[in-house]
């Protein structure tokens, strides 16, 4: 029997909002200041356990029916692919380019191929940071 826990359930809609943006925009301005893949990642898997501790595993995974160590994975295979790139294209491993792109509500980005590795990185972080947590939360 689950107690009643509206106030949480209430207050989690709120902060995971302000969650999950902090950790899109440490994830963009890492390339130019503090903050990057690994630290986004580590923000927006904080979020997504804060999910789980919430509601529980079964409402989430219908809502989110991601397999994270797939996420994980996915995450290594870019940032070794971009690495990869760079030699295919006969310049030094990780070398990275770079141009100005235009996103809806956030504006004019510069953006470069660090941001891709950067995204495995992040997406690295996060597959495996949920999976122990869930791996963790099996072993009651």
């Amino acid at each position: 029997m689950r107690i009643n826990d509206v106030i949480l359930r209430t207050v989690v809609k709120v902060v995971i909002f302000i969650i999950l943006t902090l950790g899109v925009n440490l994830f963009f301005s890492g390339h130019n200041a503090p903050g990057g893949g690994f630290i986004g990642g580590l923000v927006l898997a904080s979020g997504i356990i804060l999910l789980y501790v919430t509601y529980d595993i079964d409402t989430v995974q219908k809502k989110m029916p991601f397999d994270f160590k797939k996420v994980a994975a996915l995450g290594v295979l870019i940032a070794t692919g971009t690495g990869l790139g760079a030699i295919y294209l006969d310049v030094p491993f990780l070398s990275q380019t770079d141009g100005h792109f235009q996103f809806p509500f956030i504006g004019d980005k510069h953006l470069t191929t660090v941001t891709l590795f950067e995204a495995g990185v992040a997406l690295t972080v996060i597959g495996t940071l949920v999976t122990m947590i869930l791996s963790i939360s099996e072993d009651e």
